[in-house]
């Protein structure tokens, strides 16, 4: 028998040594799938990525709702390049999301030129709703009663109510404001107000709507005719004149009532405090003694950003000086304005108020300090 060949190699299959190839495909085939798989994560994770970031994008700059920012957009305008201006003025957060938000909903051929106030706290479709409106555009502007042309104070920016910050939300500039506020303006409300005197205590606290490229002597324009107008409405001159009082007095007296005593429920309705405030007050001018009102010279430290101190040597400051104070030291409301021309029939001669509001009347200096010890002991600012 022939010798069996125990040295022979394995016959190939196929032509290809059988048990060599197939391991390496299947491994090749392997690391294809890993690779694969790698890829398909990270390409998942990178559209995750971007949907996160498109949609942070998208999201509002502040929550602030009362600062606006004036934007004008010219004619031919792209999408692409309101979003730029958005982003420079910080309304958006990025041109890239607004040039892509407005492609994929097909806005990009409504966005009209014009001038717009816009604000940080809107999302991307009300900010394209104000393009789509275009030149119809308003907003609205809220002056507070009781409050100063300027606030010097420590406080927040976002807890100022003068008249500068209000206008700076509404997105005008500081040169456009003090240049306003630094003209002269004719008309019979300015009745017996010294050149000299600022416009403190005439921007009405009021709401008013304007169209988009409102300037600022405009909206206080239209404060003035609009303050004057309620005068005429509730007959203040002649009230004022039955007290010995024109009218920028009167508007002076009021301010002063204004701050000492606030009216959040109705400003068109003076509270008895606040008519029996300016009975306090009338009855003291006539008899020649000092106001004594703590908010005056709180009014003049303030504006002058020092700290508050009742020996300020002022004549805004009625604990030293007698008669009224040069001028009003805040916007009086409608409220402290009708209780000036129509205060109450009493005959006290002081008043103070508690930590909770609630007023306290004397006739005598001996009954004044009594009410401080018995319901003044943290609120009075006393010497």
């Amino acid at each position: 028998m022939p010798e069996k060949n125990t040295n022979h190699k394995q016959q190939p299959i196929n032509g290809q040594p059988s048990g060599l190839k197939l391991p390496k495909k299947r491994l090749t085939n392997k690391v294809l799938l890993l690779v694969a798989g790698i890829a398909v994560v990270i390409i998942v994770d990178i559209f995750t990525s971007c949907v996160v970031w498109y949609n942070i994008q998208l999201s509002p700059v502040s929550n602030d709702i009362s600062q606006l920012r004036k934007v004008t957009i010219p004619s031919g305008s792209t999408s692409s390049q309101i979003g730029k201006e958005l982003e420079k003025q910080s309304i958006i957060r990025s041109a890239l999301a607004f040039d892509t938000y407005v492609r994929l909903t097909c806005k990009n051929i409504v966005l009209q030129a014009g001038i717009y106030r816009l604000s940080p706290a809107e999302i991307e479709p009300q900010i394209i709703e104000h393009f789509e409106k275009g030149l119809v555009d308003q907003f609205s502007i809220t002056f507070y009663p009781g409050a100063t042309l300027t606030d010097n104070t420590n406080k927040p920016e976002s807890r100022k109510l003068d008249v500068m910050t209000i206008l700076k939300k509404a997105g005008y500039s500081d040169t456009e404001i003090k240049a306003a506020l630094r003209k002269t303006y004719d008309g019979p409300l300015f009745a017996g107000k010294p050149a000299t005197a600022e416009l403190e205590g005439y921007i009405c606290g009021e709401t008013y709507n304007f169209n988009a490229g409102a300037s600022v002597e405009e909206i206080l324009n239209s404060v003035f005719k609009e303050f004057y107008a309620k005068i005429q409405e509730n007959n203040l001159i002649k009230g004022f004149k039955d007290h010995g009082l024109n009218l920028y007095q009167g508007i002076t007296l009021a301010s002063i009532i204004q701050r000492e005593i606030t009216n959040p429920l109705d400003q068109s309705k003076p509270t008895l405090d606040q008519k029996q405030a300016a009975q306090v007050f009338y009855s003291r001018l006539k008899i020649g003694m000092k106001l004594g009102s703590d908010v005056t010279y709180q009014y003049i430290t303030d504006k002058l950003g020092v700290p508050r101190d009742y020996n300020f040597d002022s004549p805004y400051n009625t604990r030293m000086y007698p008669d009224l104070t040069p001028g009003p030291i805040s916007a009086p409301g409608l409220s402290a304005l009708i209780a000036t021309a129509n205060p109450a029939n009493t005959d006290f001669l002081y008043f103070l108020s508690d930590s909770k509001g609630v007023m306290y009347y004397a006739h005598t200096e001996a009954e004044h300090q009594s009410n401080i010890v018995n319901h003044c002991k943290e609120a009075c600012d006393t010497p």
